[in-house]
């Protein structure tokens, strides 16, 4: 190389210097910030209060369903991204199916609203176990929220250091889901079996995934964002890094 001839450059696409500060970014568009996370949450909360206070279980759907095509106008309104408003929807509609597949088999309306739950019960149960197996296996599920993101799946899992700390942020992400699998699942499972009474079941989930879920959720996330503030590990190698930051 000459000496007038400039020195190499960056790739304009890197613009962040450590591993926790890449791994932030890039969670905050797959998680869609904290506006993704409570347009996703806020129906089923609201389904919650609703049945617990009034017992109508119409009521409760319907609150829930206009809440999540609120957001759906505002979102359509500012052109911006619908896909954590359409989590709201696809939660509440399995919630429905199954709903209705308590009534065909004659359930009260204490069953139905019994029958609301299990689907999140099955889904967390569901997101345990995959992301325990990722973790054990050494691909962590976090490695691949952050790929479906830049578009290409596995160029996380080049670099030790992104997954290590996605190891541990996937811990930290299941940890919540899988508290209450052991806690709601057994709930559920008296209820249904008339071991309690069916109100009392539905009372106790709700209070679980109201009083416990969310303060659990908030304190995972909490620790999710220490360990991502912390800016601690260099990032090894711009070139193989720049399938996620690209």
């Amino acid at each position: 190389m000459s000496a007038d001839q400039p020195a190499p450059t960056r790739p304009a696409a890197v613009t962040v210097e450590t591993v926790e500060a890449l791994v932030r970014a890039q969670m905050a568009t797959a998680l869609g910030g904290r506006r993704g996370m409570v347009e996703a949450g806020i129906p089923g909360i609201l389904f919650t209060v609703l049945w617990l206070t009034t017992k109508d279980l119409q009521i409760a759907l319907g609150v829930s369903v206009a809440a999540a095509a609120l957001a759906l106008v505002v979102r359509l309104a500012q052109r911006t991204t619908v896909q954590y408003v359409f989590n709201a929807f696809f939660a509440i509609a399995i919630g429905w199916v199954f709903v209705r597949i308590a009534a065909s088999a004659g359930g009260s309306e204490s069953d139905q609203a019994l029958a609301f739950f299990l689907p999140g019960i099955l889904v967390s149960l569901g997101y345990t176990v995959v992301m325990v197996t990722s973790c054990v296996a050494g691909w962590p599920f976090v490695g691949f929220m952050l790929g479906s993101v830049t578009g290409d799946p596995t160029a996380w899992h080049s670099d030790r250091q992104v997954v290590h700390l996605c190891t541990r942020l996937t811990w930290l992400f299941l940890l919540p889901g899988a508290i209450g699998v052991l806690l709601q699942g057994p709930v559920w499972l008296l209820g249904w079996s008339d071991t309690i009474d069916v109100d009392l079941a539905v009372l106790l989930l709700g209070i679980l995934r109201l009083g416990l879920g969310w303060p659990l959720r908030i304190g995972a996330w909490g620790a999710m964002i220490w360990l991502l503030a912390r800016d601690a590990t260099p990032i090894e190698d711009d070139h193989r890094h720049h399938g996620l930051t690209g």
